[in-house]
């Protein structure tokens, strides 16, 4: 399928800021995965795992000054299907932990923090229960997280509900559902802007607030425009692998985790959180009184909350 020009920089969205550098990681199979880089070169790594329809730009100004100041290397990796990483069909959220034991070897990182935001959270748990990467991961973070949607763990309401109901569809269709969300929201991107102040509308009002900041559209934009690249796969492959079994427990975590989450969140209910919580082994709730998207604003706080562990 050939796009028509969607992945020009569309008229009237302001441009992201560049990251430090940008690049793939070369894996065992062959296949790459793509990554952004910020803060400091010879800091402590972070990896930072991007939300569902993110890419590797999806860091605001307020983190990537947060990880100059406190001296942070901080690498957001793109899931496959997305940006520069390549296609892959992963059976299960647990797939990604040996991908990530790869790019903490290329990065000679023998102790680091993991970051996941909002669809971003399973995989950043995952690297906190499991070989090979479990024994260097010294801390987990997640930012307004989904919550497992199967199996003796799972949480009614929000997004969950919904990855559960649908997902069989998703796995049986998963590339023509792919191919038709290319072909229905690519021709948006020359109208960008305008489809993001539509988007905007149909967001609570705490998220309003978020959403109109021209940093998070331009951010918004490039997510869109790199989602495309990979022809939507990376955003059905994230449906399908959170609403079936991620294939561990939240009780098989085995390090610190501190979670930041928001009281009018939406998308994942924070009663569905409070109910994972209790199930991790070492784990402290933040309550925000805003909804899903508030917790842009509180990535310095996660970062500083990282690097006590670093």
């Amino acid at each position: 399928m050939k796009l028509s020009n969607p992945l020009r920089h569309p008229p009237g969205v302001p441009r992201v800021e560049k990251p430090r550098a940008e690049g793939r990681f070369p894996l065992s199979d062959g296949r790459g995965l793509g990554y952004a880089e910020f803060g400091d070169l010879t800091g402590p790594v972070v990896l930072w795992f991007h939300g569902t329809l993110g890419a590797r730009r999806q860091f605001p100004v307020l983190g990537r000054r947060a990880a100059e100041n406190l001296g942070l290397r901080v690498i957001i990796v793109e899931r496959p299907g997305t940006g520069l990483s390549d296609s892959h069909r992963y059976s299960a959220v647990t797939d990604w932990v040996a991908d990530v034991a790869q790019v903490a070897d290329a990065l000679d990182a023998e102790r680091l923090g993991v970051v996941g935001l909002s669809g971003g959270g399973a995989y950043a748990l995952a690297c906190g229960a499991l070989p090979p990467l479990v024994d260097r991961v010294a801390t987990v973070a997640v930012l307004d997280g989904t919550v497992p949607a199967v199996g003796p763990e799972a949480t009614d309401g929000g997004v969950t509900v919904v990855a559960r109901r649908f997902n069989p569809v998703l796995t049986q269709l998963r590339r023509p559902l792919a191919v038709l969300s290319t072909v229905l929201l690519a021709p948006l991107i020359p109208f960008a802007h305008f489809a993001y102040r539509g988007y905007t509308r149909m967001w609570p009002e705490d998220d309003q607030r978020v959403l109109n900041d021209p940093e998070v559209e331009a951010i918004f934009v490039d997510d869109m425009v790199n989602a495309f690249r990979g022809r939507c796969l990376a955003m059905v492959d994230d449906a399908r692998l959170l609403g079936r079994d991620w294939g561990f427990r939240l009780a098989d975590v085995k390090v610190p985790v501190r979670w930041w989450h928001g009281e009018a969140d939406h998308v994942v209910p924070v009663a569905g959180v409070q109910a994972a919580m209790a199930r991790l082994q070492d784990a402290e709730l933040t309550v925000r009184a805003e909804s899903h998207l508030g917790g842009f604003a509180m990535i310095d706080e996660v970062l500083a909350h990282v690097s006590e562990y670093l």
